[in-house]
């Protein structure tokens, strides 16, 4: 069951991604400096690249953070969403943070990214609460 529920918490977080980057595309796309013709060449070929590594990404924190779950024993929905949203807020979200600011990035950047980190981790934390609840 451990495994199915790292893949559910990470198809869940991956999924919220999908759709707030479609909904913040416009504002992340001016940010990030990245163009419709990178996204999307004249080939028509898009890149499946980030994709991929993002999928991985999202396995490896859901893996971590139920092998964290565990050994804190935290379990149900309230512990699991409170435990995933610390550790968005206060530990992913702080590096992009870093990161950033060293990068020169834009605020908005860092506010549309660091949102995504601490509310994909809020709901992977939910996800792993319910299983292991």
């Amino acid at each position: 069951m451990e495994y199915i529920s790292v893949i559910i918490a990470a198809v869940g977080s991956y999924g919220f991604g999908a759709v707030w980057y479609m909904t913040l595309a416009k504002p992340w796309m001016s940010a990030s400096g990245v163009t419709q013709e990178m996204v999307k060449p004249a080939d028509g070929k898009q890149d499946m690249t980030p994709f991929i590594v993002s999928a991985i990404a999202s396995i490896l924190v859901a893996g971590m953070m139920r092998h964290v779950f565990e050994m804190a024993d935290i379990t149900g929905l309230g512990k699991g969403g409170l435990a995933g949203l610390g550790l968005g807020l206060f530990i992913v979200s702080p590096w992009i943070v870093t990161n950033y600011a060293y990068g020169m990035r834009p605020r908005n950047l860092t506010l549309i990214d660091g949102g995504y980190a601490t509310i994909g981790c809020t709901i992977m934390g939910l996800i792993l609460g319910f299983f292991a609840g």
